[in-house]
């Protein structure tokens, strides 16, 4: 199974976004998304959003918060729970990410990255403050072909 963690650090009306333009064989190549990973043999997802997040920016997390399940399907590779977490407290000084490079972005030119379309739909429900939500997103290639929150379709 694979279970992975991604948050969206936020600091003065900004996210700290990955831009994922340095690893060679990456799904995410170029596209625009949170700091995290895949959870480790016996980590809580509490665990591995910590330390995926220490790991990738340097940033200790002091105050965070679990929003939402999200469930990644696609003909091109293999299903994917993912936590989705935003935080907005931190201690620490940003490392360099060997992932791609670290950006504070302002939240109002989020949709103006590459991204991929799934991300766009919890991104605005994360904008609206959208209590706990579970999130199907099933992928053709790199094409969004249906979402389903919180068990009813909706129109993408």
């Amino acid at each position: 199974m694979n279970l992975t963690t991604l948050c969206y650090i936020e600091k003065d009306g900004q996210y700290l976004m990955l831009h994922r333009v340095l690893k060679k064989q990456d799904i995410n190549k170029d596209k625009w998304i949170g700091v995290g990973g895949h959870f480790e043999e016996n980590e809580s997802p509490e665990e591995c959003l910590l330390r995926e997040v220490k790991e990738e920016t340097g940033l200790t997390l002091t105050s965070y918060r679990f929003r939402g399940l999200i469930t990644f399907m696609s003909d091109s590779w293999q299903t994917e729970y993912m936590c989705l977490y935003t935080a907005d407290k931190f201690e620490g000084e940003m490392i360099e990410c060997d992932e791609g490079e670290l950006v504070w972005v302002p939240k109002k030119d989020l949709l103006n990255l590459t991204l991929w379309e799934g991300d766009k739909i919890f991104l605005e429900l994360l904008s609206k403050e959208a209590p706990f939500f579970s999130l199907k997103l099933r992928y053709e290639g790199d094409f969004l072909k249906e979402a389903v929150l919180n068990g009813e379709m909706i129109s993408i």
